[in-house]
């Protein structure tokens, strides 16, 4: 009889979760007041905020792993008791606690570990975000912001932070929002220092967020430059929110804070247009095209 009981909690169980997502499902998508083809462009970490909502339905997964575990563990302990006896039992007993308990470490170090994965996915959606609000004041000087641009290579698909257009040229920004730690003697806590070539952190060197920032710089003048026909120079820029940057050399890529773009990439009023109107409605065609697709 127990197992009957058990076959029909977990039907119960699956049938109550398929209704709910189709429910789900049916409702997002029904009496919506925006016609099917309508597109929005994407906002900044469009990517990260996909990830996070995928990340969560797996978690919600997780958690009801953990919830049924019990259940199956204390239905086979109930069957052990009330039909076998002696050592078997014993045995059985063991084994089935052994189980439970492995089952439950699995899940629970699993959750936190996505637990874990999704800080660091909301904190690289914020640090865009932050750098959103950055760029917006200049779409009042004729720039054109894209964030989240789709790209692909021959490594695959990827995405290109943000996008900057205007007449003084094409920016590709790359943003890396990352946790201050543990900091070295001689090194300020929220400092980092460029000196053209590496990224000095309060706890050790690297290049973390430079090639990226150049090799997607290029992938786009590329792309640009086959579009409109002649070159079109793209100039990469790396932003970290969060910190104050200390530059003791020039490199090929721009390490700037959120508050240092605008004026970085705003040229002197008298300043001759690198872009022409048309190659600026080619290029602006182009990344509205990529980044429009955001349905409800």
């Amino acid at each position: 009889m127990d197992w009957f009981i058990l076959g029909g909690y977990l039907l119960a169980c699956t049938l109550f979760l398929c209704g709910a997502t189709l429910l789900r499902v049916r409702g997002h998508r029904d009496r919506q007041p925006f016609p099917e083809q309508l597109r929005l462009l994407r906002g900044p970490g469009e990517s990260l905020r996909r990830k996070l909502q995928t990340h969560r339905q797996a978690e919600l997964v997780d958690i009801l792993g953990a919830f049924l575990l019990p259940v199956l563990a204390g239905t086979a302990l109930f069957h052990v008791t009330t039909r076998l006896d002696g050592p078997v039992q014993l045995v059985a007993l063991l084994t089935t606690a052994c189980a439970l308990l492995a089952g439950l470490g699995f899940l629970t170090r699993r959750l936190l570990a996505r637990i874990a994965h999704a800080r660091n996915l909301y904190l690289g959606h914020f640090g865009e975000r932050v750098v959103a609000e950055a760029l917006d004041p200049l779409k009042a000087r004729g720039f054109l912001v894209f964030h989240d641009v789709p790209a692909e290579d021959d490594a695959g698909p990827f995405n290109i932070d943000h996008v900057l257009v205007g007449p003084a040229g094409v920016f590709a920004i790359e943003t890396k929002t990352r946790r201050q730690s543990s900091r070295r003697s001689g090194f300020m806590l929220h400092e980092i220092i460029h000196d053209g070539h590496v990224l000095a952190f309060p706890w050790g060197e690297d290049r973390h967020g430079l090639d990226q920032a150049q090799r997607q710089a290029r992938w786009l003048e590329t792309r640009l430059t086959l579009l409109v026909g002649r070159p079109v120079p793209v100039q990469p820029i790396l932003t970290l929110p969060g910190w104050t940057i200390v530059r003791r050399g020039a490199g090929p890529v721009r390490v700037l804070a959120p508050a240092e773009i605008a004026a970085a990439v705003t040229p002197p009023a008298d300043a001759p247009a690198t872009l022409t109107p048309d190659s600026l409605a080619r290029i602006a065609a182009e990344l509205d095209a990529r980044c429009r697709d955001v349905d409800y």
